[in-house]
Order: structure tokens, then sequence, then C-alpha cells
């Protein structure tokens, strides 16, 4: 048996592991070791193993990714969340859907010290769900709401994906960082946008609430300056060269934890919750890594992403058409699949090509980010669905794909306009020095 059929079949054990609900970390691991051990030798499968697990979990840019973590937890256990949605509350509730609306700004901000997709749903479905059932939104609606929102800690920074994506790629973090600024702020506008034509054309959906006054909503924006100055210091030192993302990430979780104290929210009880949340997502994030740099050493040595590569460059179609597959191939393998395991799987294979044909390789995270958002509200694996069901089980979960579904609409457009006009995307990055 050929290396190169070695490999196919690797993939489609590892699928069909995944398929049966297998874990992640887990089934990249065994099939890659197994499979290396085929290709070359036991002895060396076993050496493998153990340098692999030593480099990733000393690698030093990945100390970003618990640092951010911590930011985030501490922000939302410190109650920043509540007072975002607060603040978005008094300023969008007096329009149609306003309370909704107000939970996409919510989610965008908290999204903006979070880093995490899921993390994100997860907090906004304890703070903004209860109000607006509280208000009688439809529940298809409120959930969906929540779900889609939940996906903008993917796109805005700090996020998790983008840091991966940085490493797998030896891209610039900062950069990726920055670029995801105007596509996240797009993609939230376009979420609302959704939410107001689904509540023109059918005013049950969303009561109409009291307006705030204005004495009051400009009182709110005290609620976000601190999240503000948090975001404009941490991205800002990043994006005028004055520190690395790794040392930004420390800030903001030093700054964080000095936000927390300053407004009476921190506590000894508070920050060991906080840092136990922040352990169990980072390691599950770096065993997720280091189960698919074991299945990716062993792709190599089968030689199948090479040849997968040069396969799709040598196809007589203009090279649109094979970015054009690659991003449908995220779209449906995404609705199966983790966002974070899909791109750790897939960028090795996909970022030659891309590289190949010149596109900017900035853009191009930008994009599967994107399109692996949609993934995070799409059967059967999407988790925000799951994550915004599991906190309100009194919602089934059809509701909470139902009510998401429309805000793919949004996403579509979104990846349409960056394709069309990829300065959406690599503008702010180009201002980096």
């Amino acid at each position: 048996m050929t290396h190169l059929a070695i490999g196919v079949i690797g993939c489609l054990v590892l699928l069909l592991l995944l398929v049966c609900s297998m874990p992640v970390a887990i089934v990249m691991g065994v099939v890659g070791v197994v499979g290396y051990a085929c290709v070359i030798s036991g002895k060396a499968a076993l050496a493998m193993l153990s340098a692999d697990l030593y480099d990733v979990f000393s690698n030093y840019s990945l100390t970003v990714i618990p640092l951010f973590v911590f930011m985030g937890q501490v922000a939302f256990h410190a109650g920043i969340s509540r007072r975002l949605f607060a603040a978005a509350n008094c300023w969008l509730s007096s329009l149609k859907g306003g309370l909704a609306m107000a939970t996409i700004g919510a989610c965008a901000a908290f999204g903006a010290i979070c880093g995490s997709g899921p993390a994100t749903a997860a907090t906004m479905a304890a703070v903004a769900l209860p109000e607006m059932r509280r208000y009688k939104y439809d529940d298809a609606l409120a959930s969906g709401t929540v779900a889609a929102g939940g996906g903008l800690g993917m796109l805005i920074p700090p996020s998790v994906i983008f840091i991966v994506y940085g490493i797998l790629t030896e891209q610039s973090i900062g950069k990726l960082f920055i670029a995801g600024i105007v596509p996240g702020l797009l993609v939230a506008v376009l979420f609302c946008v959704v939410i107001s034509v689904r509540c023109h054309f059918n005013p049950k959906l969303a009561p109409p609430t009291v307006a705030v006054p204005w004495r009051a909503r400009f009182k709110s924006l005290w609620g976000i300056a601190e999240m503000l100055t948090l975001f404009i210091f941490v991205m800002g030192g990043m994006f005028r060269g004055f520190f690395t993302p790794t040392e930004a990430a420390a800030i903001g979780a030093a700054g964080s934890v000095i936000i927390a104290a300053v407004g009476g929210n921190c506590s000894l009880k508070m920050l060991f919750t906080a840092a136990q949340e922040t352990v169990r997502t980072s390691c599950m994030v770096l065993v997720i890594v280091a189960g698919a740099t074991i299945f990716g050493h062993f792709l190599a040595v089968t030689g199948l992403p090479m040849s997968f590569a040069e396969g799709l460059a040598g196809l007589p179609v203009p090279s649109w058409v094979v970015v054009i597959m690659i991003i449908a191939f995220y779209l449906v393998a995404g609705c199966f699949i983790d966002s974070l395991a899909l791109i750790l799987l897939t960028v090795p294979i996909f970022y030659p090509v891309i590289q190949g044909f010149g596109y900017d390789p900035i853009w191009f995270g930008v994009i599967i980010v994107l399109v692996t958002q949609m993934g995070v509200i799409t059967p059967p694996v999407g988790v925000n669905a799951y994550v915004v069901s599991g906190i309100e089980r009194s919602i089934p979960l059809q509701t909470v794909f139902r009510g998401a579904v429309p805000f793919l609409l949004a996403l579509f457009v979104a990846c349409a306009l960056l394709i069309l006009v990829p300065q959406l995307a690599t503008w702010l990055p180009g201002l980096v020095r």
C-alpha cells in the first residue's frame, strides 16, 4: 500500500470517528500515531508523539491563549458583560427588535475581551436571554440571536481561532486581530439588519419596549468605558507595535483584574473561579492543537497535503474558482466538525494553495474564520446552539437552530463582500508598521 493511500485511509477513519462523536483531540492523536507507525515505524511514531506533545505545551507563542481567556473570564465574573448589555439596551431598546439588537451589540463588545465564540454565547445566554423572554420575545428569535451573536467572539479580536491560524501559518497574530475588526463590525451590523427586517414583517416576534430617556442613555456609557479602555489599550498597543500579542494578552489579563478591583468586584473566590475556567478552556484548546499537530505530521509523511495542493493548483480553472471551492468545503465541513479542529486540520493543506495563487494570507484567515463561524449555528454540530439550549433548558435545541438560520444570510453577504472587496480585511493591517 502506498503512503498516499495510507493518508487517505487515515483521513477517512478520522472523519468516521468524529461523526461518531469521539473526542476530537484523542481521535487526531491516535490516528496520527497509528498512521505514522504504518508509514515509518512504531518507534518513530512514539518519538514523534513525545516530541510533539512537548513542543506544543512548551510553545511560548501559545501562552497568549490562556492569558486572553483569563482576561475574558475575569471580565465576565466582574459583571462587565451585564453592564455592556445594559448600555446597549439603553440605546437600542426603542427600536423594533431593540433587545435582540442590544444582544448583538453586547456580544460584539464582549467578544472584544473574550476571544471565544461559545464563551460569548454562554455569557449572553445568561445575561440577555432572560431579559428578552421577560419582554415576551419569540423564543426562536431570542435564542437564535444569542447563538449567532456569540459567533462574533470568533471574529472580533482577540480571537483564539486567529491565534491558532497565525501560529500555523507563521502570520502576525497582531495583524490578524486588526484584520478582524472591520469584518466583525460589518457582521454585527448585518445581524441587526436581519433582526430589523424580521421584526418589520412579523412584529409579534419582538413586542415594543419602553424608550429610555437620553440622560439615562448617556449615563449608561460609563458601563462600557472600562471595556473600551482595555480594548483600545491592548489592540492599540499591538497596532502601534509597542508590544507583542503575548505581551498584549498579559497586559489585558492584568488590566481586567485591575478594572474588577477598582469596581469592587474582585475577590479571591472570583479570581479562583476565573482561573479554573481558564485552565479548563486552555487545556481543551491546547490538547486539540497537540492532536492536530500529531495528525499533521502523519499527513506530511504520506505526502497527501502536497499532492492535494498540487491537484487543486493544477485544475484548468481560474484561481478564484479554486478559492470558491475551498470556501464551499469549509461551509460544508463546518456543519460536522468543530471550527478549531477544522482549521487545524485543513489550513496546512489549503494554505500552500492560497500562497501559490498569490492571495493575501491575512485575508484568507479572516475568510475561513468567517465561514467557520457559520458552522457554530448550523446543525448537527452547531456548538453555540447547544450552549444556548444547555443554559436555557426550556428552549428546545431545534428552536435555537430555527432562530439562528436567518442569520446565515448575513454571514453569506459578509463573506461575499470580503471576496469582492478584500480591503475590508486588509486595509487596517496594512497600516501597521
